[in-house]
């Protein structure tokens, strides 16, 4: 039996409340996670409160509070598999996405265990709020880009306007929306996190990676094109405009280690296939899912992350599942037979420069050209090309 869809949440910060609300909340986190991870926090301890702020022009109640309230059920329901929900937060020029760990009606400010969870901004703007969410962990998903907000909240449906697309002309009325999300994201799945960037959480990584949303507003418009650069994970948008903003900087430099470079082509890489490869199998037979991953068999669409070796295996390794992916893909036949030597050069090279290997210079120039584009089509236009047909 199907699951219903998970509900997700769509607000707006008004930079006329404090240009810095966001910055309050990122930085309240930021401070309880790296006391988690110097050993001074339990993980628990690791969250921050985000209040919905009643407008002075709005007299009336919310329409939809009870629903937005009833989320709090469903997050403490233990029946079945946990449901990860979202709030999705903008101020139209970024977004955020936060990993939604509660919802009351009770004003937060008032309780003694709750205060240090709450960003002073709070105190500072002195309004009522509808309701709070505890907020476990935040991804920056667009930075300082209009269009590209658009085009992530088109993603989502809006429950109160007949499921259609989110949009933000016209659309952003009573509140946060309710809505849902087709495709199922996952933005805080653990196993991911934990491939990805260890034991960190996702406020941490994004502060260390500050400064990239001027790439990849370069990228989208100079290189790929508002269309394959949306149909790329914002993850591996990210880890693409982190690596090209480090070789850009740092090509001319003898004494820099590009060794990064290559490291974060390749989780760009492995983060997209992973994601194609588990939508493409995702309504195929179980004996198409599964593949044998180390000398264990796993099934393709259920576990995972796989590295980028177990990612080449799995696309030629078995020739019915082969045969599939070139049907339910868009582009398929390149997924299918020039992809994998790809995913094996790469994987050779990343791994030495996250062993500590030197990496010649030359090869690493070599490689990013190949990946982005220049002289040639790259690999990952091709890749963005890929999509469920």
């Amino acid at each position: 039996m199907t699951a219903p869809p998970s509900h997700h949440l769509v607000g707006v910060w008004n930079p006329s409340y404090g240009a810095d609300a966001m910055d309050a909340h990122v930085e309240l986190l930021l401070r309880h996670a790296r006391a988690y991870r110097a050993g001074t926090r339990h993980e628990d301890d690791v969250h921050v409160w985000w209040g919905k702020l009643r407008s002075p022009h709005r007299q009336s109640p919310l329409p939809h509070l009870p629903e937005i309230l009833a989320l709090d059920d469903e997050l403490a329901s233990d029946d079945g598999e946990p449901r990860e929900l979202h709030l999705y937060l903008t101020d139209y020029r970024s977004l955020y996405v936060a990993h939604l760990g509660g919802v009351t009606a009770d004003d937060v400010r008032d309780d003694p265990d709750a205060a240090e969870h709450v960003p002073a901004y709070y105190r500072r703007v002195d309004m009522p709020a509808d309701c709070w969410f505890q907020l476990w962990d935040i991804r920056r998903v667009v930075l300082d880009d209009t269009p590209a907000v658009i085009a992530e909240l088109g993603r989502l449906r809006n429950t109160r306007y007949h499921d259609q697309r989110v949009s933000l002309y016209g659309g952003m009325v009573e509140l946060p929306l309710l809505v849902t999300r087709p495709d199922g994201a996952r933005w805080f799945d653990e196993r991911t996190r934990a491939r990805l960037i260890g034991d960190r959480h996702w406020v941490e990584f994004d502060a260390e990676r500050a400064g990239t949303g001027e790439m990849q507003r370069d990228l989208r418009e100079n290189r790929f094109g508002a269309a394959l650069w949306g149909n790329l994970d914002p993850a591996a948008r990210g880890f693409i405009a982190t690596a090209e903003q480090l070789f850009r900087t740092h090509r001319t430099d003898a004494a820099f280690d590009l060794s990064a470079v290559v490291v974060d082509f390749a989780k760009a890489v492995e983060v997209q296939v992973n994601a194609r490869l588990r939508e493409a199998l995702a309504g195929a037979d179980a004996r198409l899912r599964r593949a044998n991953v180390d000398g264990a068999t796993v099934d393709l669409v259920e576990d995972g992350p796989f590295a980028l070796g177990a990612l080449a295996h799995a696309i030629r390794g078995e020739e019915a599942r082969n045969g599939w992916l070139r049907r339910r893909l868009v582009h398929g036949d390149w997924f299918a037979a020039s992809l994998p030597p790809i995913l094996d050069e790469l994987r050779e090279v990343r791994n030495a420069a996250a062993h500590g290997e030197p990496v010649d210079r030359e090869r690493v120039a070599q490689l990013r050209n190949r990946l982005v584009g220049v002289g040639s089509k790259g690999t990952l236009l091709d890749l963005a090309q890929v999509r469920l047909a």
